[in-house]
């Protein structure tokens, strides 16, 4: 099965290039053309694809977010407190404080677990 990408102009002197690849290879192309665009000094960005709209990472909207201020967001959302979370992630209370207030690095396997309570990529837990 083929997937086909689509690479849309951002002004008038782009050209749109559609590529069909195997769906398996769909992710190592992308990054692949990303990474050639990006050293001949082209500007890379990402487009939703239902409205065309650009989409924007999380660095660009909030260039001084850290780690910390996006766990104590999303608990703040959930309105659960830190001993509650910490509970559900069966850490102490404290732990949680230490990572929101950035004395605490989250480790990979804590970014994951972070991330699968609040169902978001653990990613953006990491620096």
């Amino acid at each position: 099965m083929l997937a086909e990408m689509a690479y849309r102009p951002i002004d008038d002197k782009s050209a749109v290039i559609n590529v069909k690849v195997p769906i398996a290879a769909v992710n190592k192309v992308m990054d692949t053309i990303r990474g050639v665009l990006f050293l001949s000094g082209h500007e890379v960005t990402q487009l939703d694809e239902k409205t065309g709209e650009r989409l924007y990472s999380i660095e660009e909207v909030f260039p001084e977010a850290t780690p910390g201020m996006v766990l104590r967001g999303l608990r703040g959302k959930e309105e659960l407190t830190q001993k509650d979370f910490a509970v559900r992630l069966g850490v102490s209370q404290h732990h949680i404080s230490e990572m929101e207030n950035n004395k605490r690095t989250i480790s990979l396997e804590m970014a994951k677990r972070i991330g699968a309570e609040f169902k978001v990529p653990f990613k953006i837990f990491l620096l």
